[in-house]
């Protein structure tokens, strides 16, 4: 078995950075990822280890947790050596101890005794601090060493575990990037293979396959289940079934999480067929023109939220001239009149994860302080990045026009917005599906960066790569 780490220096010092920036204050408990049974025991589901374990000790094997004493400086890695049994099945693998010392940790335990150091810190008053278990086999885990019920663990998390944790992790390093540009790249050649594959008569989960096919032949997995649909108006299907026929669209929204577990997170929509109808090429251009204008506006100092209010004022400049909508563009993104075409969120935050850091709570990643999430307003509830971007933030951009029958009928049985929409044309679309694009940037000093080889996306670009 090989690991595949980073120098041991990049995770010492990422430790060090961590304890300097929480100061003195009890235990650090970092909970590593297990192996999850699919249908009984030994038929596990493909291991993914925690991203937080992964960028502070390196190790992506199961079964492993780790405790950084903040007042001694102590690191302990748990974990259990293997049995000759588990030889049998597994092969020779480095030692608990030999892998600790790849990543700069000399002090290793039986996992069981986590237990113990837990107990003896509560014992004494310390605290110890822990993120928020998302795996089942965690959350009964740690309720267990807390002595609590699992309705109560929450009120153990650590606020301050997660605010210094995803302040480091949210400013991505020279070494990061480059293996996030690798795994962009990646996930390029994925959707090129897709594109290419696309025609009329095949099963979407032909292509599925196709993008499968790119991810492991580059020793990358996909970082997300992909969503290849010709209804693009479900923002997350991840239903393969339907057959592709000439005259609709395809969107494909697929990434690559490459072997040190950095991902990318692209989307691109295409005919089924060589061209774009009129209808297509016309809405396409305007989910294009939104993209362009909030990509201009990437740098330093900006509130995500702001460039994404922009877009949607392009997306409805753009539907009113397609007749779609009317009135005041800016008036009707005001009154939240354009979340009939576009309900979701611009972006969010990118790198280990694909939304990165989600697990650690979007209110915490995506906004701040004096920042707050909206969590009832349509659209916006569903907006993961609003916060000011800082260089060194890796983010996504990616505008899109989703017609959805079922909203169509409850927002004008309603007669909700109809200063702003027009339905009498809007009903003539509602077969038409969805359109997204998007592309990942690296927030730079005095701008942005894309990241990866460049991926066509005009509409003549398109259609060439169709015809190719």
């Amino acid at each position: 078995m090989e690991l595949h780490l980073f120098d041991q220096q990049v995770y010492t010092s990422r430790r060090q950075q961590l304890k300097q920036n929480f100061g003195s204050d009890g235990l650090i408990l970092l909970m590593g990822n297990e192996d999850s049974s699919m249908n009984y025991k030994d038929n596990t589901y493909l291991f993914r280890q925690d991203s937080t374990f992964l960028y502070y000790f390196g190790l992506d094997v199961p079964a492993l947790a780790a405790i950084i004493d903040t007042e001694t400086g102590e690191e302990v890695i748990f974990g259990n050596e293997l049995t000759i049994d588990d030889i049998v099945w597994t092969g020779t693998l480095p030692t608990v101890s030999e892998m600790a010392s790849m990543v700069g940790v000399d002090r290793t335990r039986p996992y069981a005794d986590i237990a113990h150091y837990v107990h003896k810190a509560l014992t004494y008053g310390r605290k110890v601090h822990i993120l928020p278990p998302y795996r089942p086999e965690n959350k009964i885990k740690l309720a267990t060493w807390f002595n609590v019920s699992l309705d109560d663990l929450a009120d153990h998390v650590s606020l301050k575990l997660i605010k210094s944790v995803i302040g480091q992790r949210v400013i991505k390093s020279p070494l990061e990037i480059a293996e996030m540009e690798k795994a962009v790249n990646i996930s390029i050649d994925m959707e090129l293979a897709v594109i290419k594959a696309t025609r009329p008569g095949i099963k979407e989960f032909e292509l599925v396959a196709k993008a499968h096919e790119v991810a492991i032949a580059n020793n990358a997995r996909l970082g997300y289940p992909a969503i290849i649909t010709t209804h693009g108006q479900t923002l997350h299907t991840h239903f393969y079934g339907n057959t592709l026929q000439e005259g609709r669209m395809v969107l494909s929204d697929i990434g690559a999480e490459n072997d040190m577990h950095y991902g990318g997170d692209l989307t691109r929509t295409f005919p089924v067929g060589s061209k774009f109808s009129a209808r297509q090429a016309e809405l396409y251009e305007v989910v294009l023109t939104s993209m362009d204008h909030a990509i201009s506006l990437l740098k330093p100092g900006i509130q995500y939220k702001d460039i994404h209010l922009a877009a949607c004022t392009k997306l409805a400049e753009g539907l009113k001239a397609a007749g779609l909508m009317k009135g005041d563009p800016a008036e009707a993104v005001e009154a939240g009149a354009h979340t009939m075409f576009f309900q979701c969120g611009l972006g969010h935050m990118l790198g280990m994860d694909t939304h990165d850091m989600e697990d650690l709570g979007e209110p915490y990643v995506g906004y701040t302080d004096t920042l707050k999430k909206e969590t009832s307003i349509f659209g916006l509830k569903s907006l993961r990045l609003g916060r000011e971007l800082e260089s060194g933030f890796v983010l996504t951009v990616e505008p899109g026009i989703y017609i959805i029958p079922e909203l169509i009928d409850r927002w004008q049985a309603e007669k909700k917005f109809t200063d702003f929409i027009n339905y009498e044309k809007l009903n003539t679309y509602r077969d038409f599906g969805g359109i997204r694009i998007e592309d990942n940037f690296l927030i730079t000093d005095d701008g942005y960066n894309l990241l990866g080889k460049y991926l066509p996306k005009s509409l003549k670009e398109i259609e060439a790569l169709k015809g190719a």
